[in-house]
């Protein structure tokens, strides 16, 4: 795995919606009700069960979106003593859940802190050249649906899932689509885990263009992932619905600046 640090990109404009995407999704991890549990690995039952409660309320479910089947019981929020000892207690659904408004709400739902800042970089480093390119309204438009095609790409290939499906990582795999597709030859710097951490400087297409492979990999089946609760499957429908949104805007989009190269000690750029 690695870890993108900057991209050799500039933008003319301050991509204000990358930041206030960032920052509601921050915002709404920090209200999130228990999530100390899932920071630390030692929250409570009492706070587990408030997080189940949220995420089942909030939360994208395969089932509920393509068969619209909601649940007659869910989480509480509550704890209780049952047969097999104290457990979070279920109950009748109090709130009216929409399954075409959780793919929405589901995309500022994150579970944890690597979670959220390993998606909030992401954002950060490529989301802001893609704004830039859109403009605002566009850009926001453009997150938002290839954040609702990443779901329902997702749910009608697990139709009959009842696992929550959280996390911004759908729209944003489409930002790393249209990415690589207007900006392919942009240079990135990325943190490779070689002992340490090793600093390199690889063309957009190469860091992005690795990481879609492995994402289709994980979704096929044909490579295991240490994190079996993620769905790859989203990541890919999102890449590729990004790519496509993306492509009217590749004949007019200016190709990124020459990064300097190093030269006797001094800094060069291509003249050719």
């Amino acid at each position: 795995m690695v870890i993108p640090v900057h991209d050799v990109n500039p933008t003319r404009h301050t991509p204000w919606v990358t930041y206030a995407l960032i920052a509601a999704n921050v915002v709404v991890f920090l209200l999130t009700p228990g999530i100390a549990g899932s920071v630390t690995g030692s929250g409570t039952l009492a706070q587990l069960c408030h997080l189940q409660a949220f995420t089942e309320q909030w939360a994208l479910v395969p089932r509920e979106l393509i068969h619209h089947q909601l649940p007659s019981l869910v989480p509480t929020g509550a704890v209780g003593v049952g047969v097999h000892g104290p457990g979070c207690v279920v109950g009748p659904p109090p709130y009216d859940k929409s399954p075409v408004l959780s793919v929405l709400t589901a995309m500022f739902v994150h579970g944890s802190w690597l979670h959220l800042l390993g998606n909030m970089l992401f954002l950060l480093i490529f989301g802001n050249n893609i704004e830039d390119r859109m403009g605002h309204v566009r850009y926001l438009l453009f997150y938002l649906v290839c954040g609702y095609a990443a779901a329902y790409g997702f749910a009608l290939m697990n139709s009959h899932s009842a696992t929550p499906l959280i996390g911004a990582s759908g729209a944003i795999a489409g930002v790393l689509g249209a990415y690589l597709l207007l900006y392919p030859r942009a240079r990135v710097w990325i943190l490779v885990p070689f002992l340490l951490f090793l600093p390199l400087r690889l063309p957009a297409w190469v860091v992005l263009g690795s990481w879609f492979v492995l994402q289709a990999f994980y979704s096929s089946g044909l490579a295991v992932a240490e994190a079996g609760a993620v769905a790859y499957l989203a990541h890919v429908v999102g890449f590729i619905v990004g790519m496509l949104l993306a492509w009217p805007l590749k004949p007019g989009t200016p190709p990124p600046p020459e990064p300097p190269r190093i030269l006797y000690g001094r800094q060069t750029r291509r003249a050719w």
